[in-house]
Formats: structure tokens, C-alpha cells, sequence
């Protein structure tokens, strides 16, 4: 009697509970060898490639396209062919009739680790890659119906409506790039569907508008055939905001300091970004507690001595939080380039992992949209959040009478279990005070 064998979803990143269906790679009837394209997943960060984890006849496939599985469910079933290469370490996940594993009730994030830093707990459940034997596959370019395109791409295709198999691909051995998919789908040549065209990510610290002076993004329409009025499913990273906001509001002890920064003396075309971060930095090597992890259940309190910024990003699939990555040692310059890097990635999906976790202060630039001040909310582990308000003009007393002066509002949300309100009143004017420097 042949041997069957299910394959269960791992998990694909960070404790994630769960994943949804980008792409099939095979169908039922099926033969697929060992370490081959499977199934392409999109987590709440990425879209990932799981390789087939037996070599052998495909007998049933769960869920379709669109259909979000519980991390720990059954995902395939195999009919193994002892003819072929078999994973020597691979452990029997059960037979057929075996029942799926019921989906787990979802624990509060983690306490995030250090950035580089892992443990052999991961091994086989980072996002973009899947543990083989003792290595681990990066994600790949594969030929898929004649097309060879990463999953990325792939994914960002059928948010577009483009048909691959009629993009030009212009990568190194006909891969088709992320490129290739935009310009297929701005020029119509592959058929894209108008509706379903996503616009472009903006900072909520505001990449967009960098410099003083420049205008605010436009605020976005929904499409004439977007679907109103009906209840739709919550997925990808919407849902894991879900997540990761009520565990934090069920969490934090949060308290607000607002005050206002005087921009008078900066020179025009100041990079606003790059400012605002460098303050930070500034604010942080002096007031470290406040660039520091709480960890609750454990009373520690760790401070760091790098400042790596977790930039929270608007996007249309949702809130993205990309780290930007020892601010106290770049200048302007360097930050705008790191800054344009982790926007393009968001907008493309193809950031890393490690570019999206380990962030040790948050910063909301929110003023690039609307409002002054705001209470953003402060995700453990971190113990503090900057928010920037709008830029607007305001009228200062000076010696012999009065001017308007252009301001940025300021408001820094901090978790009091952590933190006393003196250390943030000092790190709230330690920033304002660099701020209002003329360079």
C-alpha cells in the first residue's frame, strides 16, 4: 500500500497564525520532487514560497486562491514516491485520514528580538525562505506556465489584473521584475484591471512631502466599482493590525506629551524626514530610557544604546512599520536614501523580514495627511512613539512685537509602566531643542 503523507502549514514568520493563499504551483494529479515551488502565501509581511516537503503524486490540496489557513492546518496530502529523493530529517505529519490540526487561539506578540540577532526556534519558519535539511532556500525566481517571476511579483500581478505570461520580462534570464508588471499594467498591454491598482504608499512620517513647503499627497478616491456597503474579510496586514493593536491597547499604560517645535531658523528646503529623526536620535543618546523594550512579564527594561527607527508607512493594504536602521549614525542624505528604500519596498512587498522587525523608538509623521496632535499608539516592546503634526504657521512674540513663525506640533505617547513624565518631558525637549536649531 502506497504511503500518504500530510504537510502541515508552518508557521511562516514571527508566530504568525495564519497565512493566505497567493498561488498554487500544482494541482492535484500532480507529481512535485523534493524542495520544489508548492504554494506561494502571503503573511501579514510578506509573500512567501513554501517548497513541497516530499517528493511524490499530489492527492488533495486545501483552500484556493484567497482562502486564509490556520497556521498548523493541513495544507496538502502526498502519495509518496520511494523512487524519488525524500528529505532524510522529514517526520511523519500523518495519513490521510488523520484530522486537521484546529486553529489556536492568537497570543499577544512576542517581545521582538535584537536586530540580527535569532535563535533555533526560527530555523524554518522565516519569512521568504523555508528551512531544507541544514540550509536554508531563499526565496527564487521560478518558471511557472512558462513565466519566470518571484512570488512577489507575482502577487503585485494579481493585485494589478496583469496577465505574466504577456509581460516582456526584462530581468537577467527572462525573469519577469516588479517593473515589468507596473509598466504592463500602466500601459494596458497585459490587460489590468483599473479597479484593482493600488496607490503608492505614503510615509505617515511622510516621505511624500520631505521638505518644507511641499504640498501633502492627495487624498485618495476609492475606485467607481469599489465594493460599498458590504462586508468584506479582514486579511493580510489589516488583520495582523488587528492583532497587534489589541494586544497593545489591552497592554500599555499610555500617557501623551504635546508641545510645539519652532522651525523659524531652519534653511530652506530642509528635509523634514531627515530632521525629525535626527532630533530623535539626538534625544534618544540622552534620554535612553525612552529608546528602550519593556518586557512586562518579565520587569526588565532593556535601553539601547542604537536607535533604530520603526517608520510607520500608510499603504492600501494597510499599516506597515519598516525600520530604519542606526539613525544616530547617518546623515541627512543617507536617511532620505534609506527612507525611499523602505517606501519602495512597502509598495512593492519585497522588504525583507529583517527590515520590518527589532525597531527600538516608533515614529508617526501623521501631520502629512491632517491634525496637529494626536495619542499614537505605543507597541510593546517599545516603550515610546513620536507623532508630528501638521506643519502650519503660527504667530510668536519677538523682541519688539510679534511674527509667524512656522511650527511642527509634537506628541510623544509613552508607556508609564516603563517610563516616569519626567524622562519624556525631557526627551520631548531634547527633540524640540535640536528641532529649532538653525542646522
Amino acid at each position: 500500500m502506497s504511503e500518504t503523507k500530510l504537510f502541515l502549514l508552518p508557521d511562516l514568520g514571527e508566530g504568525l497564525p495564519d497565512a493566505e493563499i497567493v498561488e498554487w504551483h500544482v494541482k492535484v494529479g500532480d507529481t512535485i520532487r523534493l524542495d520544489e515551488p508548492l504554494i506561494s502565501m502571503e503573511t501579514a509581511k510578506a509573500v512567501v514560497e513554501v517548497p513541497s516537503p516530499y517528493s511524490g503524486k499530489v492527492l488533495k490540496l486545501a483552500g484556493r486562491a484567497g482562502d486564509v489557513m490556520i497556521t498548523g492546518s493541513w495544507l496538502a496530502e502526498f502519495e509518496i514516491d520511494p523512487s524519488l529523493p525524500q528529505r532524510a530529517d522529514a517526520q511523519d505529519t500523518g495519513h490521510h485520514h488523520a484530522a486537521p490540526v484546529p486553529a489556536a487561539t492568537p497570543s499577544p506578540p512576542a517581545p521582538l528580538p535584537p536586530a540580527g540577532e535569532g535563535s533555533k526556534a526560527d530555523a524554518g519558519t522565516v519569512v521568504g525562505a523555508m528551512q531544507s535539511s541544514d540550509t536554508v532556500r531563499s526565496e527564487q525566481a521560478v518558471a511557472i506556465g512558462g513565466v519566470k517571476a518571484m512570488p512577489a511579483v507575482r502577487a503585485l500581478a494579481k493585485k494589478l489584473g496583469v496577465d505574466l505570461s504577456r509581460v516582456a520580462p526584462t530581468g537577467a534570464d527572462g525573469v519577469v521584475t516588479m517593473t515589468d508588471v507596473k509598466q504592463a499594467a500602466a500601459s494596458g498591454s497585459a490587460k489590468p484591471l483599473p479597479s484593482s491598482a493600488k496607490a503608492a504608499p505614503a510615509f505617515v512620517e511622510a516621505a511624500s512631502a520631505a521638505t518644507v513647503g511641499a504640498k501633502a499627497p492627495p487624498t485618495r478616491s476609492p475606485p467607481a466599482d469599489a465594493k460599498l456597503d458590504s462586508d468584506e474579510p479582514i486579511r493580510g496586514v489589516r488583520r495582523n493590525m488587528i492583532r497587534t493593536m489589541s494586544a497593545a491597547h489591552a497592554e500599555v499604560v499610555p500617557t501623551t506629551l504635546m508641545d510645539d517645535a519652532d522651525l523659524h531658523a531652519w534653511a530652506p528646503g530642509e528635509d523634514i524626514m531627515a530632521r525629525t529623526i535626527r532630533a530623535l536620535a539626538v534625544a534618544a543618546a540622552a534620554e535612553p530610557a525612552m529608546n528602550a523594550w519593556f518586557n512586562g512579564k518579565e520587569g526588565t527594561l532593556r535601553r539601547h544604546a542604537r536607535v533604530d527607527v520603526g517608520i510607520a508607512v500608510d499603504s492600501a493594504d494597510g499599516l506597515f512599520v519598516p525600520a530604519l536602521r542606526g539613525c544616530d549614525h547617518l546623515d541627512a542624505h543617507e536617511v532620505r536614501a534609506e527612507l525611499n528604500r523602505l517606501r519602495d519596498g512597502v509598495k512593492n512587498r519585497s522588504l525583507p523580514p529583517e527590515d520590518l522587525t527589532g525597531y527600538t523608538i516608533m515614529l508617526s509623521n501623521f501631520g502629512v495627511f491632517a491634525g496637529k496632535y494626536a495619542t499614537p499608539v505605543v507597541v510593546p516592546p517599545c516603550v515610546c512613539i513620536v507623532g508630528a503634526g501638521r506643519l502650519h504657521h503660527a504667530v510668536v512674540p519677538v523682541l519688539g512685537g510679534i511674527e509667524a513663525h512656522r511650527v511642527m506640533p509634537l506628541s510623544l505617547t509613552f508607556d508609564h509602566r516603563a517610563a516616569t513624565g519626567g524622562e519624556a518631558a525631557r526627551f520631548l525637549k531634547l527633540m524640540i531643542d535640536d528641532l529649532q536649531r538653525a542646522r
